[in-house]
This record gives structure tokens, sequence and C-alpha cells, in this order.
């Protein structure tokens, strides 16, 4: 950030008063500009033994598989987000069940949420963000081709519960991959 959202003055990267982090302050007008954490937010769709899952039509990971879900909006509530974006990416309508994995990923300065939810039909279509649709048993999701480690973990985390017979919340905290050796 080099200027200010208030009054457009240049900013500077200081710890302000009573705080212990580096903020982005306006030596102009005195604002202080926090840079937080963005929620990713999105649904685990079921249909009898099924999962829904899109083939992403956008990068990053353009052509991978993932479960519908986006950046949420601000004046929306989390379920409100997992709502909008499986409409958005899917038109899938869909009953939202519990809140079942917050994923923290601080090395992208991230958390995602994923709901389970029920899919109250089978009129989906491909959004705008999205190449196809799919419904998945387990037996046959493409493992190597989902776009993220989240929708990955969600989706093991679900079929274990699944087989055991009792879901259950589940929050993880993933470290940054490996970089590649060269």
């Amino acid at each position: 950030m080099n200027y200010c959202s208030v009054c457009a003055a240049p900013v500077t990267l200081k710890v302000p008063a009573g705080d212990s982090l580096a903020r982005h302050v306006c030596d102009a007008c005195g604002a202080i500009h926090y840079r937080n954490p963005r929620l990713v937010v999105g649904a685990l769709p079921e249909w009898e033994d099924r999962i829904l899952l899109c083939r992403r039509a956008i990068e990053p990971r353009h052509g991978k598989w993932t479960l519908p879900a986006g950046f949420m909006e601000n004046g929306e509530t989390v379920a409100d987000a997992a709502l909008r974006e499986t409409l958005e990416e899917a038109c899938a309508r869909i009953e939202l069940g519990e809140m079942y994995t917050l994923i923290s990923v601080s090395h992208i300065h991230q958390v995602h949420v994923f709901y389970r939810s029920r899919l109250l039909d089978l009129d989906f279509a491909p959004g705008a963000e999205t190449l196809e649709l799919r419904l998945f048993r387990e037996d046959e999701i493409p493992w190597d081709e989902i776009a993220f480690r989240t929708v990955g973990i969600t989706l093991k985390h679900y079929f274990a519960d699944r087989r055991a017979g009792q879901y259950r919340f589940r929050t993880e905290d993933l470290t940054a991959p490996p970089k590649p050796r060269l």
C-alpha cells in the first residue's frame, strides 16, 4: 500500500501506538490501514452418495476440480457467501448444513471455510468461472486433479466421517508447501 484510501496521502509502514505490528499509517489524516486475512467460503454439496465438484475456468488452477467456493464479500454472512458462491459457480440451489471445515492458510493470508450442504435438485449448470460440473462418488474423485489442498482435506475428512457414520467440525492449520528443488 502506497497511499491512504481515506485522503490519498502517502502512507508509512510503522507500529502505531498501542499496537504490536507494523501497519500502513497515513501521516496526513492518521488513518491506520489493517491488512487482514481474507475468507474463502464454500459448500460441499451432497446428492445421495455423491459430491458436486466444479472444474475451474479461471486461474489459479484452471482446469482443476474444486468445491464451489470463493471470497466472502463485505456485508454478507459466512453462510450467505457459501450459498452465493454455490449459485454463482454451479447455478445450484442447496440447503446449507453445518459448518464443516475451517482451515487457516496463513502463508497466503486466507481462511477457508466449507459447509456441508444438500443439493435441492439436479438442476445445475456451469457458472462463468466453471468449465464443467460433475457429481462424484468417493472412488471417482480425481484426487490428482484437485485444485486446492483445503478442498482435498475437506473431501478426505468428509469421506472418512461418512464411513464412520458421524460428521464433526474440523479445523486445521496449513503450512506453506515445500518449495520445488531446482
